[in-house]
């Protein structure tokens, strides 16, 4: 003989004359088996929080970012002056011209110059400043703020002011050489060919070195303080205290900088569009000034779209490329 159990789901036989634990047991695993439709249910609609908070990020993502993207190389293939209804598909003819530009790959040539040097000058001399005032007192404090100054600068009142400070006839820097009597090597420093790039380079690193010192400053304020008071008790010197210990503490935040120093160069446009408008002669022309001009002064959308998606192209491939360098990097030194 047996008796009927009625569950929610179904019913259940059980033998006549079933112990209390015996049901018990019945009741759990029904129960059991029912969990899993009612778990499904509840991540469902834990999901749907998620999905209401990121679907703004994802619009403005789409929005501002992948179709502006995808428009690019969709006017890529258009011959079109930006104004009225004359456009004309000439499909990969653009590209083709891009690959016989010179004045592109010369923009792209300084492009890299200017990635090169940025790593170069701003990364020690930023780490210099930070380790400095990470060591000093609390009067640091006033130091941080003026070392920040050019960084809240505006670019524009910055490039006119170093325009001026340029300048052959009335700037500062041949005013100073003059007076020194070395009037041999003051030159026209943003009209000549040979240095205008450099020239303008300087001004970035000016500028930029004060957020990379920030950077390098919240790094070394995240280091425990009882490694290096542990290294001088096992008699380490303050020089292998910071190449052994905290620059390697440093590689991820250092890391961060190359790749912000990278892409920003390569992305670069508003000191040398003010300074030097990518002259003379192209000597100072970037990826960006070209396009701009190639838009806004030759009235060729089609093919300054081009440009901008070989930019992203090359922007793109080049970060990848400095991330995997750099993180190989990382690793080996560890």
């Amino acid at each position: 003989m047996s008796c009927l159990l009625e569950t929610p789901d179904k019913p259940i036989a059980l033998p006549k004359g079933s112990s209390h634990e015996e049901l018990t047991l019945a009741l759990h695993n029904t129960q059991v088996t029912a969990i899993p439709g009612h778990e499904k249910f509840k991540s469902l609609k834990a999901t749907i929080p998620i999905v209401v908070f990121l679907l703004p990020a994802v619009l403005f993502l789409f929005v501002f970012i992948l179709y502006p993207l995808l428009s690019s190389f969709q006017l890529s293939l258009l011959d079109w002056n930006g104004l009225g209804t004359g456009e004309r598909f000439v499909g990969i003819a653009n590209w083709l011209r891009l690959a016989q530009d010179q004045m592109f790959w010369k923009s792209l040539g300084n492009n890299l110059t200017l990635a090169f040097f940025s790593v170069l000058i701003q990364m020690p001399i930023a780490l210099i400043l930070a380790v400095v005032l990470d060591q000093a007192s609390k009067s640091s404090r006033v130091l941080k703020i003026l070392y920040f100054l050019p960084l809240l600068m505006s670019s524009v009142a910055l490039g006119v002011l170093f325009k001026n400070v340029y300048d052959p006839n009335f700037g500062p820097i041949n005013g100073f050489l003059s007076a020194i009597h070395l009037d041999g090597w003051t030159r026209d420093w943003l009209g000549d060919p040979r240095l205008a790039l450099g020239s303008v380079i300087a001004v970035v690193c000016w500028q930029n070195i004060p957020f990379y010192m920030v950077l390098f400053l919240a790094g070394l304020s995240s280091f425990p303080k009882e490694l290096s008071e542990a290294a001088r008790l096992d008699g380490a010197s303050d020089s292998t205290i910071f190449w052994q210990i905290k620059l390697k503490h440093l590689q991820g935040t250092i890391r961060t900088a190359i790749m912000l120093a990278v892409i920003g160069s390569l992305r670069y446009f508003d000191l040398i569009f003010i300074m030097t408008d990518g002259g003379p002669e192209g000597a100072s022309e970037l990826m960006a000034t070209y396009m701009f001009r190639t838009v806004f002064s030759s009235f060729q959308l089609g093919y300054g779209s081009t440009i901008a998606s070989a930019m992203f192209m090359i922007v793109t491939f080049v970060a990848a490329a400095t991330m995997w360098l750099t993180r190989r990097y990382e690793t080996e030194v560890k």
